[in-house]
């Protein structure tokens, strides 16, 4: 394998870079600029809006409404195809739009490098456009900077690197320079600093050995952009039924056109025979017309609009419509744990002192023994995190949680500094693991010092036990180890206070041995208090919830254990464990592992992928740029609200409070408007196909065909659309959440579906006929009114059974979906438009058809709609099984 830049010596690295501690002279960087371009990513070519626009006439069911458009246009029928024209590019034009807004990943990848660096060239020490900066450049790094490009460490004073955006590690990272033989995960290279982190403390000097898209941010870019955004199961299946729906339409229209051909070639036709052959081909379009739904996307995207504002109403915003529906088929949520999970704020959990004093710590600071009292002094005054004017708290969270441990506690941490202020200090660093402060308490003077439990007990003789100060024994020192190591495995980041009373206000590193030992403060970061419920809630959904993260294993097991997401007999794997693994192990495994630990952005990828090929539909939350890559190739991306613009962007949906029981309410309305999307098809669908039975019982008896393509266009286009979006609105079952996630795999028209598509179909095609036939009494026209007035009143009130699969309309609450009810009485009103005198003969109905004709069309209309309902009660009453309104298993 390759050796990195990190595995190698520094003079190699210099060797390599062309460089010298005076850093590069103007003629190498300017050549080296021509070479390798500007330090700044760059973008991947993007579709052209033309493109897009094409791209959405790919559809099936488009390709054969354009071909119906363009036969009828030749046909003479205008108006027909000026219709379906419209709505086409209506919903190409959305589609477009929706698109455009949804780029900007690599440009908000492209905002995070530093606008300048303090480099060194030719010399001397001078500030350039971090974009100008190229590989041998020497930067120079102050604690609040950003890292403009990757590098390796020339010198490295305290310095502690933010690298939570790339590796999703909660704590900064300690910064040495050092040789690194060994492979190790990025947030283990200690002896390299990567762009857009951010220096949080101390200063140094490095390198820089990679610039622009060659960084670690740029290989992130790479990975995004090699991303495929997945097409939601409703996509699939409507994309999959479609193509079968097209199909079967022009094999459908084909036969009937043959069928009428035939008979005009074959029998005694004394008639026009080339109006009755334009005829055959518009009775054939009408069919098409009838069949195809035309405004089913539109009618879609409608209803996933109205989930989308009900999410927002509940902390999630959707950046892309289809993610509502792909929610509800959610089994598997990848999540992030640093502030995702957990607050991203470090908290003092627990503490120790040696006379076993621990849990809870005295929060009334007046009756603080003199243990306690030193040990949050010590915690308090060896420490540089700050608060500003404003009150925000700066430094190392580590250190802000000791200043927080003070607050809490009831004695501010300002007093303390203020009544024993510093005279001198000995600061942090990587080699001693060691911090010390010296403090002037009234006319003694104090040195504090705090650091790593193992050095620190290697330098204390004494310890301080109920007020007093003893020798340190074997008994004792093996008692505070044991303490360690317990607050350790419970994945708890431990520091040891210790103090020294000083004769002089000089300090050097002689001066922290001697010490007297206080006690141990133990931090974690917590976790928030809504995810306990959080991820029992989607455990009792049939959710899987997997913990990804850049932290290390034991403190990523001890979380995850504690929220819930770990249990007995689960895995944890390491990204390097993960690397070793072949795919078939990985597989063989997956349901097992519950917890990734120390992963990579490519690592992200490969478990949301295996998810995907064992057919999970995969939520993925994160917040850095390091989650970008996965939130784009599952299922669904969550972003949190305070995470960086890159992985919102890459996302489908944004949380605005970074709650994960958000993402549960959000499952809740996902799956709620899946099941309204099946109901509003369904309606759609048994209109149309009471249309076909009635068009085709016409073709087999003789008669005329029962409806016009008009009437066809104004029923799918104007009267069906209100009521189907207005099933959209209905509320959710009763039992939502208490089954497992459908089968991506499913198709749309399953189970109790198909059965209510068929059955109401049949119906409405009886009544249908029977309209026809009483019409034809008179004449064929009264027969045609007939029949669209009789198919337009079953469709229109087939609103109030297709409210629900299992409940009845009065059951489910007549006037519970206000949206219902309204959708019958416009659609009702619509209707009474064709009827208007002046507009009879535009939807080819004739003068004489009055009150009796049109009553007579209602009460066939209510006796489909009764029958619907009255099967509802009986098939619920039997308890048949194809009826239930989930065909899986309760959990």
């Amino acid at each position: 394998m390759e050796k990195k830049v990190y595995q190698y010596s520094l003079d190699d690295v210099m060797e390599q870079t062309g460089t010298s501690p005076s850093g590069l002279t103007e003629q190498q960087a300017t050549q080296k600029l021509e070479k390798d371009g500007y330090n700044q990513l760059k973008e991947a070519p993007k579709k052209s809006s033309f493109r897009l626009f094409l791209e959405t006439f790919k559809d099936a069911m488009v390709i054969v409404l354009l071909v119906v458009a363009i036969v009828q246009m030749i046909m003479g029928a205008f108006v027909e195809s000026i219709v379906i024209f419209a709505v086409l590019m209506l919903n190409s034009v959305v589609s477009v739009i929706q698109t455009k807004k949804a780029e900007g990943s690599l440009d908000a990848l492209k905002s995070l490098s530093a606008p300048d660096a303090n480099i060194i060239r030719d010399g001397k020490e001078q500030s350039i456009p971090a974009k100008e900066l190229v590989v041998g450049d020497i930067v120079i790094l102050e604690a609040g900077d950003y890292v403009p490009a990757d590098g390796r460490l020339m010198d490295a004073g305290s310095l502690k690197v933010d690298e939570g955006m790339l590796t999703g590690e909660s704590v900064p990272v300690e910064k040495t320079v050092c040789d690194i033989t060994d492979t190790v995960p990025i947030g283990d290279r200690k002896n390299m600093v990567f762009s857009g982190t951010i220096v949080t403390y101390g200063r140094g000097q490095y390198v820089v050995t990679s610039t622009g898209n060659h960084t670690e941010i740029g290989q992130v870019a790479g990975l995004l952009a090699g991303t495929d955004e997945q097409k939601t199961p409703l996509q699939k299946s409507l994309d999959s039924f479609s193509k079968k729906l097209s199909i079967a339409i022009l094999v459908l229209s084909l036969i009937i056109l043959g069928v009428q051909l035939a008979r005009l070639f074959m029998g005694d036709n004394s008639g026009n025979l080339t109006q009755d052959i334009v005829n055959a081909f518009m009775f054939a379009v009408a069919v098409a017309v009838a069949a195809i739904p035309e405004a089913l996307q539109s009618i879609v995207t409608i209803v996933l609009s109205i989930g989308t504002k009900k999410m927002a109403s509940q902390n999630a915003i959707i950046r892309k419509l289809p993610a509502v529906e792909t929610l509800g088929s959610t089994s598997i949520i990848c999540t992030d744990k640093t502030g995702t999970l957990t607050q991203n704020k470090m908290t003092v959990k627990d503490y120790y002192l040696p006379n076993k004093q621990t849990g809870e710590f005295n929060n009334n600071p007046e009756n603080w023994s003199f243990d306690e009292r030193r040990l949050v002094e010590v915690a308090v005054l060896a420490n540089d995190a700050k608060t500003t004017e404003e009150g925000a708290k700066l430094g190392d969270p580590t250190e802000i949680a000791l200043i927080d441990f003070s607050d809490i506690n009831n004695q501010p941490f300002r007093e303390i500094q203020s009544r024993s202020p510093r005279i001198n200090e000995l600061p942090f660093d990587s080699d001693r693991k060691l911090m010390s402060t010296l403090n002037k308490f009234g006319e003694e003077l104090v040195m504090m010092t705090k650091g790593g439990p193992d050095i620190v007990f290697n330098r204390c003789t004494s310890v301080l036990m109920n007020g007093e100060v003893i020798p340190m024994t074997d008994d004792i020192l093996q008692d505070l180890q044991r303490q360690n190591e317990a607050f350790s495995n419970r994945a708890l980041r431990v520091l040891a206070f210790a103090y020294k009373p000083m004769g002089s206000t000089d300090l050097d590193l002689e001066d922290e041995n001697d010490l007297i030992f206080v006690g141990l403060l133990a931090m974690i970061d917590p976790p928030r208090e809504q995810v306990f419920k959080a991820v029992a809630d989607a455990k009792s959904a049939g959710i899987k919830t997997v913990m990804i993260t850049g932290d290390h294993k034991t403190t990523a097991v001890a979380i995850a254990r504690e929220i819930g997401i770990f249990s007995d007999g689960d895995m944890a794997l390491t990204g390097t464990e993960l690397d070793n693994l072949t795919e078939e192990e990985l597989m063989t495994s997956l349901q097992k592992i519950s917890v990734y630990a120390r992963v990579s952005p490519e690592n992200k990828i490969r478990i949301v992928r295996a998810w995907q090929n064992k057919g999970h539909i995969s939520a993925m939350t994160g917040d850095g740029v390091n989650d970008a890559p996965a939130l784009k190739q599952a299922d669904i991306g969550i972003a949190m609200g305070t995470g960086t613009d890159v992985a919102k962007d890459a996302a489908a949906m944004v949380l605005t409070d970074d709650n994960f029981a958000s993402i549960v309410n959000a499952i809740s309305v996902g799956r709620s408007v899946y099941a309204n999307i099946k109901k509003a098809i369904a309606y759609l669908f048994a209109g149309n196909l009471g249309a076909i039975i009635a068009i085709i019982f016409a073709l087999v008896m003789g008669w005329s065909n029962p409806f016009t393509a008009l009437q066809l266009l104004f029923i799918n286009l104007v009267n069906d659309s209100i009521p189907a979006i207005a099933l959209g609105m209905e509320k959710p079952e009763p039992s939502i959440m208490k089954y497992p996630p459908r089968d991506p795999n499913e198709g749309i028209f399953t189970g109790s579906t198909l059965n209510s598509v068929i059955y109401r179909g049949i119906l409405i095609a009886v009544m249908v006929i029977i309209a026809q036939w009483i019409g034809m009494q008179e004449s064929t026209q009264m027969g045609v009114a007939m029949a669209f007035s009789t198919l337009i009143w079953s469709r229109t009130l087939q609103t109030l059974p297709a409210r629900s699969n299992t409940q009845t309309a009065i059951k489910a609450g007549l006037f519970s979906n206000k949206a219902a009810v309204l959708a019958i009485i416009v659609c009702s009103a619509l209707y009474c438009i064709t009827i208007v005198p002046q507009l009879k003969s535009v939807f080819s109905i004739p003068q004489d058809f009055g009150v009796s004709h049109i009553f007579t069309t209602i009460g066939l209309a209510l006796i489909a709609v009764v029958l619907m309902e009255i099967t509802k009660v009986i098939l619920n009453k039997t308890g048949h099984k194809k009826f239930k309104a989930f065909e899986n298993k309760p959990l």
